[in-house]
């Protein structure tokens, strides 16, 4: 029973930084025609990488190379979230997902967070909390661009550059 739930925990594992890591990359994607494309674009895109490497070696978060990385978005990232973050709430944004400053600071946290999540996850076996966590940080993204997509509506007040990607 033991050796099926780590069998099962290292799959969703996996799965989770496949679907990630599509995730990532069509993020990376959708910034195509954004005025500044280029620094959202890399600023998806190593994630994407990052989590494409644990699906194809989950031990690769032990690697001097791969924690080097993904410490260096993460602290570029916080600065941009804490940058992002304090100019919603000095504006007092309550829509979030209705302005550029908003959507981006999502994105970056989403990106954060999931490398933390990552960080050092080869090291043990992964426990029903982490796995837990994982699963629904994996859905939730899918879903609300699920959503937003199918709810056009909802986007009818974003900028052009944001309606015309997907």
């Amino acid at each position: 029973f033991i050796c099926f739930n780590l069998i099962q925990f290292n799959l969703l594992k996996l799965i989770s930084n496949f679907l990630m890591s599509v995730f990532f990359t069509l993020a990376s994607y959708v910034q195509i025609n954004d005025p500044d494309a280029g620094l959202w674009m890399v600023g998806y895109a190593v994630p994407a990488v990052l989590c494409g490497f644990i699906g194809f070696r989950p031990h690769v978060t032990e690697t001097l190379p791969w924690r080097r990385v993904a410490d260096l978005h993460l602290m570029i990232s916080s600065a941009a979230i804490f940058m992002l973050g304090w100019k919603l709430y000095a504006e007092r944004a309550t829509q979030i997902f209705q302005q550029e400053e908003g959507r981006e600071f999502s994105g970056l946290t989403l990106t954060a967070a999931w490398l933390l999540l990552c960080r050092r996850s080869g090291r043990a076996p992964v426990g029903k909390l982490r796995v837990s966590t994982a699963v629904a940080i994996t859905v939730f993204p899918i879903v609300a661009w699920l959503y937003y997509h199918i709810n056009k509506e909802l986007r009818s007040d974003w900028p052009a550059h944001c309606k015309t990607a997907i």
